[in-house]
């Protein structure tokens, strides 16, 4: 069994919004990453809801499938998808339910973890145990987000002071850089990253 891809995001956030951080949005206030449909502003703040599905196999399929948008920030697709959970052990088995399987856990120390997903082409992130949720049927929330970009250092020129400083990622020969969110009206965290060294996309 093929495990399930994310295919859909809901955040919040104007278009005007994300078109200040460098995305490209369409009249229906959605942008493009990758396979990812994000539809902008959803909610007060934060992540909404995410739906998972198929998509067609790029590797071998002739189906169509969406277009990646062109982003003026250069973003490709979508690298990872990052959530935070008080319970990391309930959300490996509530994932496990979707079909999602661990591909790595990463001891992060002070006894807290990075569990690793794949879901088609993004890496879901899930960080714990961390509290700060509604406490409602568990302290889990769809925290933050990480698009992979053609050109780090392009980005950066086009962002200017809405982009902290760019750093080593912690995936060898990566860079990443941190978008200051709230600069461009957004209430949730993202960080752009090169692409892995040997392909520009995944």
């Amino acid at each position: 069994m093929t495990a399930p891809a994310l295919i859909g995001l809901e955040v919040a956030g104007a278009a005007e919004a994300w078109r200040r951080a460098g995305f490209t949005v369409d009249d229906d206030g959605v942008l493009q990453l990758g396979h990812v449909a994000i539809r902008t502003g959803v909610g007060a703040s934060g992540i909404a809801g995410w739906t998972l599905g198929d998509v067609p196999d790029h590797a071998g399929s002739t189906a169509p499938g969406p277009d990646p948008a062109a982003h003026p920030n250069g973003s490709l697709l979508l690298d990872h998808l990052v959530v935070m959970t008080d319970d990391p052990e309930r959300t490996i088995e509530k994932y496990a339910r979707l079909g999602l399987e661990v591909r790595r856990i990463r001891d992060l120390g002070n006894g807290k973890s990075q569990t690793f997903f794949r879901a088609g082409e993004v890496v879901i992130e899930v960080v714990g145990p961390v509290g700060g949720g509604d406490g409602d049927g568990g302290d889990e929330r769809l925290w933050g987000l990480s698009p992979t970009v053609a050109d780090l250092d392009a980005c950066a020129r086009l962002l200017g002071d809405r982009l902290g400083q760019i750093k080593d990622a912690t995936q060898p020969g990566r860079k990443i850089a941190t978008l200051r969110h709230e600069a461009c009206g957004l209430t949730i965290p993202v960080a752009f990253m090169s692409p892995e060294p040997d392909r520009s996309t995944r």
